[in-house]
């Protein structure tokens, strides 16, 4: 029972953190090493891009994840599969 409770609250934390990261992606990069700069840096876009693709990235594997331990289904799983390569794919071929 404790475990679960850690494992929901881990749960909650990561998605909280993956969407906080996605709609604020400069202060994500930031984050535990704004000491080190005087001023603040400017992030070019592709380090702004590349962090929303982990933030996406990241709550697709979550999610995966959380799905292929509650659920048997093989269908849904390999569907969730599919739609993160499709995904990665997309971006990849976007950025060309």
């Amino acid at each position: 029972m404790l475990s679960m409770i850690f494992a929901i609250m881990f749960i909650i934390i990561a998605y909280g953190y993956l969407i906080w990261s996605y709609f604020y992606p400069e202060e994500s990069m930031l984050l535990l090493n704004r000491w080190v700069y005087k001023k603040e840096p400017e992030f070019s876009d592709t380090a702004i891009a590349y962090t929303k693709f982990e933030s996406i990235f990241g709550i697709f594997i979550l999610t995966m994840i959380i799905v292929g331990t509650l659920s048997d289904s093989q269908f849904l799983n390999f569907f969730l599969l599919i739609v993160l390569f499709s995904y990665v794919i997309f971006k990849v071929l976007k950025t060309k």
